[in-house]
């Protein structure tokens, strides 16, 4: 579905007002009001204005005549007073800011809290279809107490100006702005809207909710605008914070990586850090991402020598592959049961929460200095306190905890625990979990996983992939993964590890009771389909 020409849109024709060319002038007095309160004995700043290009002189100029005939500014007395900098648009222009570093380091730091972006994206489970708002000059549409005006002071070669409306560049202001939106629209979130600052995003199951969903009197009925040259509606997908959202689920948004793919090789510690933190952001997306950046996060650690060793660049390498094959994550259904995947070695431990076959999550940790020389099933039992950063999926929910070791029955048959062991039963015993020991190592490519990572490379899934954009693939169709499927069954591709993988999970886990090749056959036919299948499942079964 693409987005909708914005003529078309009802809600564009209905509310006019809600999208004007340009904010109509100062905004009117709202129940939250932006405030500087500043650390106890702070005395007035005064900066000395940066020298700039003559070019940039004008742009400031434009700047100050556009701002002062909205009333956005005005002239200032202030003993304080902040330099102007520019910074680079995503459009290739320069947007005015001022430096209020100074000015942050004394503020009193607002806790209002700004939402976990997973807790947004978690409410999304389920959506179809989109439409993303952008406000016009959000933080334009705040007031300022009247008394904390004229710390917001600006020098110029024009002369010293002060804000009345929310400036960008001030510590507290996505935490007061966050505070504004909430109180618009709190009867709508997590219901239809999610909001993260000034980011807005309205979701629906179908065409028809969403038709009932895209209403703008709430806008209206405070006075807030948006800017209909950015605004999106009726989406399949859509970008929002970083990610692709569409119904089958979140992935990583590609012009969003840029920055870490163009990150060049770091020479110093600071380096390193900034682009862990940079890539860390998708790790939810990264299988085992602590043990593949562990070479560069040893570098971190106080005392150690910066040292660009071979090891270090084949993790800055691998880290930017993994970002940039990243798989879609499928979005959590509260009402339905869990499966976590957990695996423990001295490299690190880590864990994958799946529903239905799909990855939810990746997470992983490096073992800490005290955990190394843990007793030979401690650690693998370290790995469940992992489980706590998805308590608020499996809490009350059923869930399979499947491991490749025998540590959670060390630890029920034991007469005598530590204290250590003792905390890690308590946890245990939070969750309605099943505890299931398979051979073999995990965190492992599933086999959907498999196919998924196939599915480019399979010269017949190719065919048929092209013949489906042609039209002329009768009961064949692909998903939002690229995964081919025929009818209701999913397309093996012509790989023998994968398909040796499906029939060891079809015959080995759980689930299975170890069936003939004729009842796996059957079985494995209802949802997968390659040529030889009934061929190999016999082969299989005589085999083992």
């Amino acid at each position: 579905m693409e987005a909708k020409p914005t003529e078309g849109i009802r809600v564009v024709c209905e509310y006019p007002d809600v999208f004007p060319e340009e904010l109509p002038g100062m905004p009117p007095d709202r129940e939250v009001e932006f405030l500087i309160e500043l650390l106890h004995g702070t005395a007035p700043i005064a900066k000395r204005q940066y020298r700039v290009a003559p070019k940039e002189q004008e742009l400031i100029k434009e700047n100050i005549d556009e701002l002062l005939g909205k009333g956005f500014i005005r002239p200032s007395s202030s003993p304080w007073a902040f330099p102007v900098l520019f910074v680079d648009k995503k459009d290739g222009s320069r947007r005015m800011c001022v430096d209020y570093r100074a000015l942050n380091d004394v503020t009193i730091k607002n806790k209002y809290p700004l939402p976990r972006i997973d807790d947004l994206f978690d409410q999304l489970q389920g959506a179809c279809v989109f439409s993303k708002i952008d406000l016009r000059s959000g933080y334009h549409q705040m007031k300022i107490r009247p008394s904390d005006i004229p710390k917001t002071a600006f020098i110029t070669r024009f002369g010293l100006y002060e804000y009345t409306v929310m400036s960008f560049g001030l510590t507290n202001a996505p935490a007061y702005f966050m505070n504004l939106m909430n109180k618009v629209f709190m009867e709508y979130l997590d219901k239809f809207v999610v909001v993260f600052i000034d980011d807005i995003l309205i979701y629906s199951k179908t065409e028809e909710e969403h038709e009932e969903h895209l209403s703008f009197a709430k806008p209206r009925d405070h006075k807030l605008y948006a800017k209909l040259s950015k605004c999106e509606f009726w989406l399949d997908q859509v970008p929002f914070l970083g990610h692709i959202v569409s119904k089958g689920g979140i992935m990583v948004d590609p012009s969003k990586i840029s920055s870490v793919m163009d990150w060049k090789v770091p020479e110093v510690v600071k380096e390193v850090r900034g682009f862990l933190g940079l890539a860390g952001y998708y790790r939810r997306f990264i299988e085992n991402f602590s043990r593949i950046a562990k070479p560069m996060t040893s570098l971190l650690e106080k005392g150690v020598p910066f040292n660009w060793a071979k090891q270090r660049q084949a993790a800055f390498d691998e880290l930017k592959k993994r970002l940039t094959t990243a798989p879609v994550l499928t979005l959590p259904d509260l009402t339905k049961s869990f499966t976590v995947y957990c695996d423990a070695s001295k490299e690190g431990l880590g864990c994958v929460l799946m529903q239905e076959g799909k990855v939810i999550a990746y997470a992983s940790r490096q073992l800490r200095k005290h955990e190394v020389n843990y007793p030979t099933h401690d650690p693998e039992l370290a790995t469940l306190c992992m489980l706590k950063i998805w308590r608020h999926y499996l809490f009350g929910n059923k869930c399979e905890i499947y491991t490749d070791h025998k540590s959670l029955k060390y630890i029920f048959t034991r007469n005598e625990l530590n204290m250590r062991q003792r905390r890690w039963l308590e946890l245990i015993k939070d969750y309605n979990w099943r505890y299931i020991t398979i051979r073999g190592k995990l965190i492992e490519p599933t086999p959907e996983q498999e196919i998924r990572n196939h599915r480019k490379t399979d010269e017949k899934i190719r065919e048929i992939r092209e013949r489906i954009k042609l039209g002329k693939a009768p009961h064949f169709r692909e998903d939002e993964q690229g995964t081919v499927w025929y009818k209701n069954r999913i397309c093996v591709p012509d790989v023998d590890g994968i398909k040796k993988l499906i029939l060891g999970e079809a015959h080995d886990t759980a689930y299975s009771i170890h069936p003939g090749g004729t009842k796996m056959y059957h079985d494995l036919k209802e949802r997968l389909r390659w040529y030889g299948m009934k061929r190999a499942s016999g082969e299989y079964v005589a085999k083992v």
